[in-house]
């Protein structure tokens, strides 16, 4: 189990140090905003086009990816359906919420815990690609198409192809499709920058948990107000129980591996990412919950792992 507290442990650490800055307004007001949006700008599509162009696709087409696919997709769709029509949220906090019950930590701590755990890396890989793939081009469209003032139609259906993620992402699939790879100069700065995703995510978290004074300007508060209590109970049962039990059940429909379903499980046991409090940011919509969902599902996320690996290993 070190492995999953060190990850953890520093994830804590960074979130710290976000708050820190906050608390000691060394950042500045706008400090939040300006790094979710160099985040989601600059640092994430990095990340994402080194990751694409760097995988092989070809593990997508496998039982663990199915289940892994199948799981997090059904998820989604449940979680969007329930903040929509069940607790009759807008669209754009449904969608916030659907990303805070699927997207999840695969990168800061999937990857060390898969490494950790079960030795490999590639139980990741689907899981990555599934949520940079579907889930953030998907949402992204949904935010992006939200009715905005005079924007024309035109303007509405090419917004979301215009977004930096979801061009990274196209990116990443071409580069990964070339029967070449470009020469090291070209994609190590974007390895470099891309690092920086992870860390600077979280500490926008951190500078998140900071509270704003009295009549300081909306677009400069830090999210201070917390997220009504049933979108959080719905987001935490989702991500500690749901979505573990549907990939277990899952996988034992397609007659997986006890190997196989203890990898598919751990990882639909991960929390939430902290990349879906920048996706709020950027669009203004549901940013409470994508942050108190965060911290929540990190903190349960430990006892849920260790009870499936004690379960399954």
């Amino acid at each position: 189990m070190s492995g999953i507290l060190i990850a953890l442990g520093t994830m804590t650490v960074i979130a710290v140090i976000g708050w820190i800055l906050g608390t000691t307004k060394v950042l500045g007001p706008s400090a939040q905003l300006v790094l979710a949006k160099l985040v989601f700008t600059v640092a994430t599509p990095s990340l994402l086009l080194t990751t694409i162009a760097e995988t092989d696709l070809g593990l997508l087409f496998t039982s663990s990816a199915l289940t892994t696919v199948l799981a997090t997709l059904m998820v989604a769709g449940g979680a969007g359906v329930i903040f929509r029509f069940v607790l009759h949220r807008s669209t754009g906090e449904a969608t916030v919420g659907a990303l805070s019950s699927s997207y999840l930590n695969a990168g800061n701590l999937g990857l060390p815990l898969a490494v950790y755990v079960l030795g490999t890396a590639v139980p990741v890989v689907p899981v990555l690609l599934v949520q940079l793939l579907v889930l953030a081009p998907v949402a992204f469209a949904v935010l992006d198409t939200r009715p905005a003032g005079s924007a024309s139609r035109r303007q509405l259906i090419l917004r979301p192809l215009t977004n930096p993620v979801t061009i990274a992402a196209g990116l990443g699939i071409v580069l990964a499709v070339l029967p070449w790879s470009p020469p090291e100069f070209v994609l190590e700065p974007f390895r470099l920058v891309g690092a920086a995703a992870a860390p600077l995510a979280l500490i926008t978290l951190g500078l998140s948990l900071v509270g704003s004074k009295k009549g300081s300007g909306a677009a400069e508060r830090p999210v201070a107000t917390r997220a009504p209590l049933p979108d959080l109970i719905v987001v935490t049962v989702i991500r500690a129980v749901v979505h573990p039990l549907l990939t277990f059940g899952i996988a034992a429909a397609l007659s997986l591996s006890p190997g196989e379903t203890l990898a598919v499980v751990l990882m639909a046991s991960l929390p939430t990412a902290q990349n879906v409090l920048v996706y709020a940011l950027q669009y203004g919509q549901g940013q409470a919950i994508a942050r108190d969902a965060q911290l929540v599902t990190t903190v349960l996320s430990l006892p849920v792992m260790i009870v499936v690996v004690a379960l399954m290993h």
